[in-house]
This record gives C-alpha cells, sequence and structure tokens, in this order.
C-alpha cells in the first residue's frame, strides 16, 4: 500500500513537471512513468524518488530541442552529400524527361552552381561532381559506410540502415527521374526513400517546404537576371519554429565564409564588387554540396528555314529581336503562332507574356534582357555606378525622415524601425541618434526618338510616363518603388534624374524605370492622351488597342479571336528587314506546328512550343530539315536540397 502511494505522488510530480514543461512525445512519456513505476523504492526514499524523477524530466527537455537544430544524422556529414552528387547520374535523368534532346543539350542543361553558366555573376567552373560511381561509393567507406555485399543498403556501425527520403511532387515529370536517382543511388549502396505529395502541399505557406519538411527535397527555383540569394543563404535566414519560420535558407547551411559573402553581394551595387563575392558564395556552395544542381529545364522555338534573325535566348522573348528577323526567300512577312490572345496592350490590364510580346511589336523596346543582364535600347547607356550617371552617397538621417525599412517599405523613422545602414547592415533604430544611410540618385538620357505618326518624342512624354506609371489607380509601377521617389528633377531635352530615399538600393536601378506615351495623341473625343485622368487608361482604345509606337512595327490592324497584324514604322530608324509580321492566334501548339510544317506558319516562339510532345515532334522534323529549331536551357534549374538537420 505504500509502495502504491510512493507511485501515485511519483506521477502526481511527473504530471505537474511536464505540465511547466513544453509536452514530449506520447512514448517518451509513456517511457519515464514506466521506469518509475517498475522502479523498487522504499517509501524512506520519497525525496529521492523526485529527484530521480526531476532528472527523467529534465533529460526529456534536452532530447527534445527545437526542430531542426539537431545535425542529421546522415546528410550533415559532406562526404554523404558529395558522394550523393557523385552517384547520381544526371544525364541519365535528363534523359528520361527529355529523351529526345542531343547529348549536347543534355550536356548544356547540367550546372555546377546556383547561377546558370552564361550569367554575368556566374564565376566558375566549380567542383561539377561528374557521374563516378566508384568515387561516390569511396567517400561513403570513408565516411563509415559499409556494405554487406556490393549493391546493397550500407550501413554504418551502429547497424543503422543508409537510407534518406526525397520529397518532391507527385507530377510524372519528378516521378520520372526521381525514379532513375533511386537506381543510381542503390548502385552505389543508399536506399533513396521517395515520396511524391500534391503540390499544394509540398509549397503549402505552413506545410512541406515551408516547414523543412523533408531529408532530400527537389523542386526548382527561378533563375534571375540579379542573383540575389540572401534569403536563401545567409545563416540568418535560416528557417525555425522559433523565428517564425522566417528565411529561405531550408538547408540550414550556415557557411560564415558564404553567408558574409553574400551579404556583401547584396549590400554594393558596384558590378565588380557584387561578382567577387558571388564567385566567393558558388564556391562554398559547391564544396559543401548542400544542394545537388541536377538540370536546368530545357526551351525551344522552331521556325521555317527561310526565316534567319531568330534570337533564342533564356532571359528575353523572341520579340525583341524582331527588328533583325529576315527571310532568305524574298518574302516581306514573317506569321507567328500565339495561343494565348492578349486582352489588352496597357501593362495593366494584361502583364501576360502574349501581352508582353504584342507590346514589343505595338510599341517598341525600352531595353533587352539578353543572357540574364540588360542592354540599352532607348537610353543613351545604362545609368550605372561605373558610368557616372548613378550616385550613391552616405547620408545622415535622423527621427522623422523617411527612408526604405527592410521589408522594403518607405516610411518615417521613428523608434524600432529596422533599415539597413550604409555598411549594409540591419540595424533598429533607438528614436533619438542619427544613422548613416546610402541615398541613389540616377540620371536617365533617353536618345531621340519618333513616334509613329511622325511627331518627335518630347520631355513631356517622359513626365507623363512618370505620372501615369506612379499613380496607384494605375498600379503599373509597384507602390514600394513610387513611394520610395524623393525627387524627380527633369533636365535638358530628354533626361531626368530619379532620387529616392536613404535605403533603396535597387540593383535593377540602371533601366528606365517608367515607360512613356505620347502625351499629343488626339484621342476620338478630341481630347489629347496627357488630358486623360489616370482613372480612364485601362479602358482607353488608344492605349489597350491602338497605341502609337516608337519602335520599327506599329499595330495596323487586329482581329480579335484571329490575327494582330504589325507593319514597319515609317519613322523608325533604321527600318526592319521585313515590312510585316502577323500574330495568328491558334488553338494548340499541336495546331501551330502542323501549320508551321505545312508553310502556312513562319515561327513557334518558346512560349508556344513549351516541351512537350509537339517540341519532340519539332525536334525531329529539324533534324530532318525540314524547318528549323533550337533548345536552350532556360532559368528555371531543377536541384535537390540537403536539410542539414533532423526534425
Amino acid at each position: 500500500m505504500k509502495k502504491l502511494s510512493v507511485v501515485l505522488a511519483v506521477l502526481a510530480l511527473v504530471s505537474i513537471s511536464l505540465t511547466a514543461c513544453r509536452a514530449p512525445e506520447p512514448q517518451i512519456v509513456e517511457k519515464v512513468v514506466t521506469q518509475v513505476v517498475t522502479r523498487e523504492v522504499p517509501v524512506v526514499e520519497t525525496q529521492v524518488v523526485e529527484k530521480v524523477v526531476t532528472r527523467e524530466v529534465e533529460k526529456i527537455v534536452e532530447v527534445a530541442p527545437e526542430p531542426y537544430t539537431t545535425p542529421h544524422p546522415i546528410l550533415s556529414d559532406v562526404r554523404v552529400r558529395q558522394a550523393i552528387a557523385y552517384c547520381t547520374d544526371r544525364d541519365a535523368l535528363i534523359a528520361s524527361v527529355f529523351p529526345w534532346l542531343t547529348a549536347e543539350q543534355r550536356a548544356a542543361l547540367r550546372g555546377d552552381s546556383f547561377l546558370p553558366k552564361g550569367h554575368w555573376a556566374y564565376g566558375g567552373p566549380y567542383e561539377a561532381y561528374e557521374y563516378d560511381a566508384a568515387k561516390g561509393k569511396a567517400l561513403l567507406e570513408e565516411a563509415g559506410w559499409t556494405a554487406p555485399m556490393e549493391g546493397e543498403v550500407r550501413y554504418n556501425a551502429s547497424g543503422d540502415a543508409l537510407a534518406v527520403k526525397l520529397m518532391t511532387t507527385d507530377t510524372r515529370f519528378r516521378q520520372s527521374w526521381a525514379a532513375v536517382m533511386e537506381q543510381n543511388l542503390a548502385e552505389c549502396g543508399i536506399q533513396l526513400v521517395r515520396f511524391h505529395v500534391p503540390s499544394a502541399w509540398w509549397y503549402g505557406e505552413a506545410t512541406g517546404l515551408a516547414r523543412r519538411d523533408f531529408e532530400l527535397g527537389a523542386f526548382t527555383w527561378l533563375g534571375q537576371p540579379d542573383p540575389a540569394g540572401r534569403t536563401l543563404y545567409a545563416c540568418d535566414q535560416i528557417p525555425l519554429p522559433g523565428n517564425g519560420w522566417t528565411g529561405q535558407n531550408a538547408m540550414g547551411w550556415c557557411n560564415e565564409t558564404a553567408s558574409e559573402a553574400i551579404v556583401a553581394a547584396n549590400s554594393t551595387l558596384i558590378r565588380a564588387e557584387r561578382i567577387a563575392a558571388y564567385d566567393v558564395v558558388q564556391g562554398e556552395f559547391a564544396a559543401d554540396m548542400v544542394s545537388l544542381p541536377l538540370f536546368q529545364h530545357p526551351e525551344g522555338e522552331a521556325w521555317a528555314t527561310a526565316v534567319t534573325g531568330i534570337r533564342l535566348d533564356p532571359t528575353e522573348y523572341g520579340t525583341a529581336s524582331a527588328a533583325e528577323w529576315a527571310r532568305s526567300d524574298d518574302g516581306d512577312t514573317i506569321v507567328i503562332a500565339f495561343v494565348q490572345e492578349p486582352s489588352s496592350l496597357f501593362p495593366l490590364a494584361d502583364r501576360s507574356h502574349a501581352a508582353v510580346q504584342a507590346g514589343h511589336l505595338a510599341k517598341g523596346v525600352y531595353f533587352t534582357r539578353y543572357g540574364y543582364d540588360v542592354q540599352p535600347v532607348v537610353q543613351t547607356e545604362l545609368s550605372t555606378l561605373e558610368s557616372g550617371l548613378a550616385v550613391n552617397e552616405t547620408v545622415e538621417v535622423g527621427a522623422g525622415d523617411v527612408v526604405y525599412d527592410v521589408t522594403g517599405q518607405a516610411v518615417p523613422l521613428v523608434a524600432d524601425v529596422i533599415v539597413f545602414d550604409a555598411d549594409g547592415q540591419a540595424v533598429r533604430y533607438d528614436g533619438a541618434a542619427t544613422l548613416k544611410m546610402k541615398q541613389l540618385s540616377v540620371t536617365y538620357r533617353v536618345k531621340p526618338f519618333t513616334w509613329s505618326d511622325g511627331v518627335a518624342g518630347s520631355q513631356a512624354d517622359l513626365k507623363l510616363g512618370a505620372g501615369i506609371e506612379c499613380d496607384e489607380r494605375t498600379g503599373i509601377k509597384p507602390a514600394s518603388y513610387c513611394r520610395a521617389v524623393e525627387a524627380i528633377e527633369w533636365g535638358e531635352g530628354l533626361a531626368y534624374t530619379v532620387t529616392t530615399v536613404p535605403g533603396y538600393q535597387d540593383p535593377g536601378h540602371a533601366v528606365l524605370p517608367f515607360g512613356f506615351y505620347p502625351a499629343h495623341q488626339a484621342l476620338a473625343d478630341g481630347r489629347v492622351l496627357a488630358d486623360v485622368p489616370p482613372a480612364e487608361w485601362q479602358t482607353l482604345p488608344e492605349v489597350a488597342e491602338r497605341p502609337l509606337s516608337l519602335g520599327p512595327f506599329v499595330l495596323a490592324e487586329w482581329q480579335r479571336g484571329e490575327s494582330l497584324t504589325f507593319v514597319a514604322n515609317p519613322h523608325a530608324e533604321p527600318q526592319p528587314a521585313v515590312q510585316t509580321i502577323v500574330i495568328r492566334i491558334v488553338a494548340s501548339t499541336e495546331q501551330a506546328l502542323e501549320q508551321l510544317l505545312a508553310g502556312d506558319l513562319d515561327y513557334i516562339e518558346k512560349g508556344v512550343l513549351g516541351v512537350g510532345l509537339p517540341a519532340e515532334a519539332a525536334a525531329k522534323a529539324a533534324a530532318e530539315g525540314t524547318i528549323r529549331a533550337d533548345f536552350i536551357a532556360n532559368p528555371n534549374w531543377e536541384h535537390v536540397d540537403f536539410n542539414l538537420y533532423a526534425k
């Protein structure tokens, strides 16, 4: 009876202790209770029993730390991660999903960094981890993972199997390459357990990737002309429950050298400094093998053999080079296919790829984005720090001054507002002192141009663009940028200077922030465009359907549901090589390819061709010489992240 009283007292103590701390897993609670109940404890040792139980509860807290702060028992070893990379035959993975690509095209999809090899910030080559199963096996042996027999699953000295889970979506595409990867790793003695889950869960706001619920996680990132990367690779960007899952460094990668470099790369606007910093990050990224680049996704275009001047590029649309298109058969018209018809040529109303490309032809191009970089078209030159057209001064700010905070908003500087100081460090304002911050002023110079109605471009056109695009009723420019504009100073001719509030540091500052519109354009109701209130612009036919052009072509006719016809702008210098371009609206990619093969169509751009069966058929027809086609690596790169910490 006395023993039973002690047991009840102990159970009560355990209950109270567990209520006061974080509740452990149910099986752990059961283990502690069982230990206490089965222990022979005399009544006189009640105090000792209490101490024993207290120590057991303390142990529970110690073995249940915050999720993803305990090194993963397998993946925290860099040798295992490198072995997985060496044991993965990426050419075989690519062939499983894109069998119709040539060996050369498949090789072009493989990378060794989080940046593509054509990117301005790529500094490689880096360690590529070419397929080498023997090297992978040697690394596993060195790490203490041995196989009873060749081809069997490896075990460590504790008897744990070398098994890891791969989490990714349930699309057929990923099931195909993941099955090949599973076989690759099995040959090295690694058991890959695949979980193919719905995209809604994997990419959910509070599930899957966002909660680091994976060991190996496969998905796609989109490469950008500006690499950014601070939220992906800095030590302070590791999502945890304790920080509200802030950041995108789901790998839990904290390499101080890389972290300092990625912060530095995002704290300067000087191109040479950024390149040097990104080179450091990419080198550490490859050496640590925290993320395995599998391949970039391919994209292709197809065109008639008589058409020349087509420029396929990963970060620019085909229509940006329309002025260079020509025909070798003396024809003067090129017909291209769209499966989507733009609803409007006004950016607020339609931002689809179809509207952007039709806008290239109908209005002209301000700048291009070839090769992950920018090139001036209507500017005299890019407005960079190196050219002297941009100035990034260190200024002092104090309470009440409008600044750009770390969340990307222009706000008054008051206590507890967090900003980046002049050194690129995030600091919390104390409400009284002065801070040193960077302030950017950029001068833009526009070449003389002529509208398609023969009227010369004017400063009024540039002013109209700035006013309309930063008006909240049009919403063309992000409000965060427009609120950051402190002043616009209009210079002589077609030049102006934009000064933004302290703290605004835009790597894309070198290109024009605003488009321009013909202020003089006469409307059907007798007004001119400069007199139209912003609220009317979205439905204005002269803006949405009949814009004037400053480029090589102008929209001549729009037959809804059928076609858009563009003719050479008589005032463009130089004149385009062909006189007419027709966008034909087709029902499907298959129909577009049929018309191209029949000679009724001249060009299928990448947004239409895709990478499905029509692309495969186009590649075959090109190999036979019927048409021309090309396939390159686009900015989307498929990769597998390693979670360095266990849940």
